[in-house]
């Protein structure tokens, strides 16, 4: 299976100020989809993730995509199948723009 690699060019940061009021909405069980959690810069581009995307993003460190999947299912309630049609798509709209790789 292939594993998904981030981009080392892409320079990345957390919104430390938006993870807190998208952690603390979703133990109120808030819709935080709308939360910008994080922010990435590649050439020219710059896109914004939600949690979910962030949660992705961080652990494009080589893992299979099932493997992704498998441990975004042990820290949000989804079911698999709804899960694993986003992160699928998540993932190719990553790789069109460059921010990530299989390897």
């Amino acid at each position: 299976m292939k594993k998904v690699f981030r981009n080392p060019d892409v320079m990345w940061r957390e919104e430390e100020d938006s993870l807190l009021e998208a952690s603390a909405g979703l133990e109120k069980g808030n819709d935080v989809t709308e939360v910008g959690t994080s922010l990435l810069f590649s050439d020219g581009i710059m896109i914004t993730l939600n949690l979910m995307g962030t949660e992705i993003w961080k652990i494009c460190d080589g893992r299979t995509v099932e493997e992704i999947i498998d441990s975004l299912l042990a820290d949000f309630e989804v079911e698999r199948a709804v899960l694993s049609q986003d992160v699928h798509s998540f993932l190719q709209d990553l790789e069109q723009k460059g921010f990530i790789f299989y390897g």
